[in-house]
């Protein structure tokens, strides 16, 4: 939906961007590097194009763009104060842990309860902090700790950024005061890229080697709405704020006939930007209340959060989970997918929502020609996915439309220059890989998929199923590279 079409009423920032519908644009400190389009829109529920290949008639997204991609921070060593007053190394956090932040009462920050909502990793240049008290701690130059003056980051030239004599704010009994042991003595690049972790909490801080430390947050349809579908898709999100009144409004129609609804088909729902602007309660509720079954395909642990609600729901409609693992390997989802959460996390993820009593897919998507659909690297997954309680798993090939082709292409270029021949015999001017590996594909896996129980047939889910486009692509006239 393009932003001539979100109008909801009169424009308060009419010259902002040249958009139409936007309410306001945001860049919260808590997202570093992301700005939200906060836009009302007219309409919600999207009518799937009848000539797409997916078996679902209806979807829901109420963002575009995604902030899965971010800015991370602390090395995964680093201790962090638990609510019992124990610590636990940053790489060892889970989902649903409790923790120490701060929140601020009346005159003075205090520590506070709150709880791990997400648990990210990436590879960062990196940066030595030493403090007057011996402490040390690596982060990455985006990264931000608490001062006297305020949020500064570890480097910068253009934002506020710490420098030797700045003192740090940390814990003194249920306060958080500034203390001389906490000068930063040094800030050194270490010339290396290293793994770092980031959670999200409830009070967007935490405690962290004694230190208050900030949150660090950092295709195609992008396109649409006069972004580019790299960065942008990344960093520019658009919120439709009032989604799930107006939802509720259209599910009301006397014509609406409660045909199915999948949610997570464009972009993820349960993205980072969903602990902001909470949405997906309402959206839920309002499926549920008018009786209309709907699924959901996540990457994202934030689900966490509305199991109750969901398991709720699920005895009202028919409620469909789905969580996205591509891969096991490490070093290639960082690659690939630097700013989502681990495929342990989302195996977690998986076992949290059997735990909770509701049934749970995999979409092992998308399988990568030459990096990931061999026996070797599906088996062990499959054997993870099965233990994690899954229903069943789907496998799709890897697509490339427009704008995703192009993003893609230059990983391939710079990570894995000896398989583009191969990508390009594979997909040639399309989206979609050839026939004749999409049967290799099928073949290999159907197994394997037997093997670990994950070839049972599920229709509440409905998820999209490997199929053969129906008739040549058009207009697709991009070559790989």
């Amino acid at each position: 939906m393009r932003w001539e079409n979100q109008r909801a009423g009169r424009d308060p920032q009419p010259a902002l961007l040249g958009l139409d519908g936007l309410v306001r644009t945001v860049a919260p400190p808590e997202f570093q590097g992301v700005t939200f389009h906060e836009v009302r829109a007219r309409s919600v529920l999207n009518k799937v194009p009848g000539e797409s290949m997916v078996p679902f008639g209806w979807t829901v997204n109420p963002y575009r763009g995604c902030s899965h991609a971010c800015t991370y921070c602390l090395a995964g060593d680093t201790p962090i104060r638990m609510v019992d007053g124990s610590a636990k190394q940053m790489a060892d956090l889970r989902v649903g842990d409790r923790i120490l932040g701060t929140a601020v009462r009346g005159t003075a920050r205090r520590l506070v309860p709150t709880t791990v909502l997400a648990h990210w990793t990436t590879v960062k240049p990196a940066h030595r902090l030493t403090l007057r008290n011996g402490t040390t701690l690596v982060a990455s130059g985006d990264h931000r700790f608490l001062t006297e003056k305020g949020w500064q980051h570890v480097t910068g030239d253009d934002r506020p950024h710490l420098s030797p004599g700045d003192t740090l704010l940390g814990p003194a009994g249920d306060r958080v005061e500034p203390d001389a042991a906490l000068d930063v003595v040094a800030i050194e690049p270490l010339g290396r890229d290293e793994t770092l972790f980031d959670i999200t909490t409830g009070t967007g801080d935490f405690v962290a080697a004694g230190v208050i430390s900030h949150n660090c947050f950092a295709r195609n349809t992008h396109t649409y709405l006069d972004f580019d579908a790299g960065r942008d898709f990344d960093t520019q999100v658009v919120v439709k704020v009032n989604a799930p009144e107006v939802l509720a409004a259209q599910l009301r129609r006397p014509s609406w006939q409660r045909e199915h609804v999948a949610m997570g088909t464009n972009t993820d729902p349960y993205q980072r930007a969903e602990g902001r602007y909470r949405l997906m309660p309402g959206i839920i509720r309002a499926l549920t209340g008018s009786g209309t079954p709907f699924s959901i395909l996540t990457k994202g642990t934030v689900l966490t959060r509305d199991l109750p609600l969901l398991t709720a729901a699920s005895r009202e409609v028919d409620v469909g989970m789905a969580v996205s693992i591509a891969l096991l390997d490490r070093d290639l989802q960082r690659s690939l997918e630097p700013g989502t959460p681990s495929p342990r996390a989302r195996l977690d993820l998986v076992r949290r929502i059997t735990d909770a009593g509701l049934p749970c897919q995999v979409l092992v998507a998308p399988v990568l020609p030459g990096l990931t659909d061999s026996e070797e690297a599906l088996d062990p997954l499959f054997a993870e996915i099965a233990a994690a309680g899954a229903t069943r798993a789907t496998v799709l090939a890897l697509h490339l439309r427009p704008g995703a082709r192009e993003w893609f292409a230059r990983w391939l270029g710079a990570h894995r220059p000896d398989l583009i021949e191969r990508y390009r015999e594979i997909y040639g001017r399309g989206s979609y890989a050839m026939p004749a590996y999409r049967r290799a594909l099928s073949a290999r896996v159907a197994p394997l998929l037997r093997r670990h129980g994950l070839n049972r047939r599920d229709e509440s889910h409905r998820l999209p199923a490997q199929r053969e486009p129906e008739r040549p692509e058009r207009g697709e006239q991009l070559s790989l590279l």
